[in-house]
């Protein structure tokens, strides 16, 4: 085979691999969002001072909507901004000294948790074609308890003087709210993917293709 069809098989994947004017565009658009979902007055009632906020629902949103590395993207995009000093995390607040706070382990959680949602939403979309809410759902809530209940546990535990056992007891009051907002994700993700299908679906798919046949 020549050098010529090498490149020429190779092209079409590396074409889909570069971000164009409309991903960046998609990208600020959603950092803007969760930034919004922080900035709506949260109750800290886990006693640690950890508000309960939309911003897990945004999270869980971008991801599922843009995808892994999209969905990384935008929230680390919000991530870097707040830690550089706006004001868009919950409660207002911004720099480097949130990390020495109890709300530390849940932000730094928020653009893994993007990213590895995004990827399960992949999955999801090359895999099932029904009950894809439903799974959705059920990616955003493991998404959720693996890695941002589990950060966010870890961080309370290390910026304050409550161990383990007590960061996981406070924890557990935001499950109820995270299971209404993973459920409201996973609809409206669903419904915005059947209005904008090449936002995520079919740029699945046509990865889908090239893998299979190779």
């Amino acid at each position: 085979m020549s050098s010529t069809e090498t490149s020429a098989k190779n092209s079409p994947r590396t074409e889909r691999r570069r971000w164009n004017g409309t991903d960046l565009g998609l990208i600020a658009v959603f950092a803007a969002l969760v930034a919004g979902a922080a900035l709506v007055p949260g109750l800290a009632l886990n006693g640690f001072g950890v508000p309960i906020t939309f911003q897990t629902l945004a999270v869980m949103l971008t991801g599922l909507v843009l995808g892994p590395a999209r969905g990384f993207a935008a929230v680390g995009l919000y991530t870097l901004l707040g830690l550089a000093g706006l004001p868009i995390f919950s409660q207002g607040r911004s720099g480097l000294g949130i990390l020495a706070g109890p709300s530390a382990g849940y932000i730094i959680a928020f653009p893994i948790a993007a990213g590895i949602v995004g990827w399960l939403a992949t999955v999801v979309i090359r895999r099932t074609t029904k009950a894809r809410a439903l799974w959705f759902f059920l990616s955003a809530t493991a998404t959720s308890v693996v890695v941002v209940h589990s950060l966010g546990i870890l961080g309370i535990a290390l910026n304050s003087k409550a161990t383990v056992a007590q960061a996981f007891i406070s924890d557990l009051i935001f499950y109820p709210g995270d299971i209404i907002k993973n459920v409201l994700a996973a609809a409206i993700a669903v419904a915005l993917h059947r209005a904008f299908p090449d936002v995520l679906v079919r740029r699945v798919r046509r990865t889908a293709i090239p893998a299979a046949k190779a």
